[in-house]
């Protein structure tokens, strides 16, 4: 008989174990899954803040203007039979410039005669437009003797 009870105590015990187990098992994944989306909760709320924040920071603030310099289209110096068609505008602080019309008439004008020069190997490519704007950006500077803050290239087309 005492064989029995030893039997019974022992398989009790594994089941208890058993038990024991499944309950460890399912606590520990139920707080794996919480634990989960409480971090992601906090990982967006961050992101979002973040987002927010680099969205206020601007580059141009206060009472500047934005002037449309209009279309420039000239031919290449090489090949000679390819055009190109630019369109910018102009940012500046506004009233610091007396006629701006005529500023941005003559903007034109020089824009004109610098793209003439060029060829198309020159504003091929990314470094082609980025040396491009920097080239304008300092031609429009020493005409406008620093008045105009910055010339925006909108569209370039070359045919």
């Amino acid at each position: 008989m005492a064989e029995k009870d030893t039997k019974k105590t022992g398989k009790g015990w594994i089941g208890a174990l058993a038990l024991v187990t499944l309950v460890a098992v399912g606590t520990g994944g139920g707080l794996g899954v919480y634990l989960l989306g409480s971090v992601e909760k906090s990982v967006d709320l961050k992101k979002r803040e973040e987002a927010d924040k680099a969205v206020k920071v601007l580059n141009y603030t206060g009472d500047l203007s934005l002037r449309s310099v209009g279309s420039v289209v000239a031919n290449l110096a090489e090949p000679t039979d390819s055009w190109v068609r630019i369109e910018s505008s102009v940012v500046f602080k506004t009233g610091t410039l007396p006629n701006p019309d005529v500023t941005l008439a003559e903007i034109r004008a020089d824009a004109l005669a610098y793209l003439r020069t060029m060829s198309m190997a020159q504003i091929e490519g990314a470094n082609g437009l980025q040396h491009l704007r920097e080239d304008l950006n300092e031609r429009v500077a020493i005409r406008t003797k620093g008045v105009v803050r910055e010339l925006i290239v909108e569209s370039l087309v070359v045919q």
